[in-house]
């Protein structure tokens, strides 16, 4: 006990051992949806969704301990949702970009993201971005994230002249989707901690009885990570003029990372005099978490706003993450489980992953809080913010959200007399855009 309150300063931070192992075990339970989600998503990108898994539970613990023991706040990393659908999606489907090379510009990215993390420019690039893109780009992932979540509950279906239709409700697997999205619903309105992972769990438990889920075991040693580890494309991501997605790969991780900072540390009254301590220590773990998810064989690791339950219920200090991490560990020897249910149903050509797909949708409602925060009574800031986020879940692309956003921010601002509004760097970047769109794209 001696060394964990020199370690951490439990008594200073008005906390004790006991409250600090319920906080850790109330954030784990609330983020762990993670562990089912990352595998179901690479994995449409294909890679191998073992290695995954084990990729994303041991960079979500390196990063997380680095948080504990730089930083001593109670935040916990992992994979970020958004991050993943940009890799799986944008990257590697749409653009047809190997997983290899992918991991590549996350790893580059990740290394960028720790030279600003000591040399201090990562405020002056947050300030450039203006506020309304900002919140756009996070409701419009939460729109991409949620149509998906729709896409593989089977109630979204491919329909010829409108594109996109509504499936049929009847099916078995999407009525286990829907069933598994009420139960995370009500419980979520009944403020449960862990609303996701039950809604997962009740998901699992019909679509066992129904026939849409096999059973495949709960414990076994973890799968290996040899498919992924070390398997990335530095050079590859560098030689194939991947400059905008390294961009969006950083910019995406320093608005989520600095976001959720700020909000988890108003929520636990760690700010002072507007200031975030040891700030510095916090990114770096951030960072780190990402270029070792890299190595493994994951996309960016960021911080997440659902360490908030945790310091809800007590957790003041790094061995609330300490907690997470071996709890991340632990779940290594679950690998039956995690395959079990994130595991596809095919029905005729489609494949639809009837667990996982309620857990996309409210994670997808979580990320559109920020819509109140936009600037809606001035159109030089919310008609860029609704192109952003409206452009991103119909083209299943954030890099041209990100794109048609800065365009038509930089054209509003030109043509009303008000350019000085906006940031140089804001301005260059929807240059770059334009350039793309008129010579880099088919």
């Amino acid at each position: 006990m001696e060394f964990l309150e020199r370690l951490f300063r439990l008594k200073e931070s008005g906390t004790t051992p006991s409250r600090e192992f319920v906080a850790g075990a109330t954030t784990f339970v609330t983020m762990s949806y993670i562990i089912f989600v990352q595998p179901a998503v690479l994995g449409t990108a294909g890679i191998p969704a073992g290695s995954v898994m084990v990729a994303t539970c041991v960079s979500s613990a390196v990063a997380t301990l680095l948080m504990a023991t730089l930083a001593n706040y109670p935040i916990a990393l992992a994979p970020a949702m958004g991050h993943n659908f940009f890799f799986a999606y944008t990257v590697v489907l749409a653009m047809g970009i190997p997983w290899q090379i992918a991991l590549g510009a996350v790893f580059i990215s990740g290394t960028l993201f720790i030279v600003l993390s000591f040399v201090g420019l990562r405020e002056r690039i947050i300030d450039a971005v203006p506020p309304s893109l900002r919140h756009a780009i996070a409701c419009g992932i939460g729109l991409l994230i949620a149509l998906v979540g729709l896409e593989w509950a089977g109630i979204v279906v491919s329909k010829p002249g409108t594109y996109i239709g509504l499936g049929t409700l009847s099916a078995t697997p999407t009525i286990v989707a829907i069933t598994g999205f009420m139960v995370t619903a009500i419980l979520m309105a009944l403020r449960f901690r862990g609303a996701i992972l039950a809604g997962i769990v009740a998901g699992a438990i019909l679509g066992l009885l129904t026939g849409v889920v096999d059973y495949r075991g709960v414990v076994s040693l973890p799968p290996s990570v040899m498919p992924t580890l070390f398997k990335l494309d530095i050079m590859g991501a560098l030689g194939q003029g991947l400059l905008t997605v390294i961009f969006v790969f950083f910019f995406l991780d320093l608005f989520d990372t600095v976001g959720t900072l700020i909000g988890v540390a108003e929520e636990g009254g760690f700010m002072k005099d507007g200031r975030l301590p040891r700030a510095r220590q916090a990114l770096l773990a951030d960072a780190v978490g990402t270029v070792t998810g890299a190595l493994l064989g994951t996309s960016t690791v960021t911080s997440y706003i659902e360490s908030a339950s945790g310091i809800g219920v007590g957790g003041r200090t790094g061995l609330t993450a300490v907690v997470v991490a071996g709890l991340f560990l632990l779940s290594l020897f679950f690998s039956p489980l995690v395959e079990m249910i994130g595991s596809g149903y095919r029905m005729g050509e489609t494949v639809l992953y009837p667990v996982i797909a309620p857990a996309l949708v409210v994670v997808g409602s979580i990320m559109l809080r920020g819509i109140r925060l936009i600037d809606w009574d001035d159109p030089t800031e919310s008609i860029p913010a609704f192109i952003t986020l409206l452009t991103m879940p119909v083209t299943f692309s954030i890099t041209d959200g990100l794109g048609f956003g800065f365009i038509a921010y930089t054209t509003l601002k030109l043509f009303t007399g008000r350019i000085k509004e906006g940031s140089p760097l804001v301005h260059a970047i929807s240059v770059v855009f334009v350039i793309r769109y008129l010579f880099f794209t088919a």
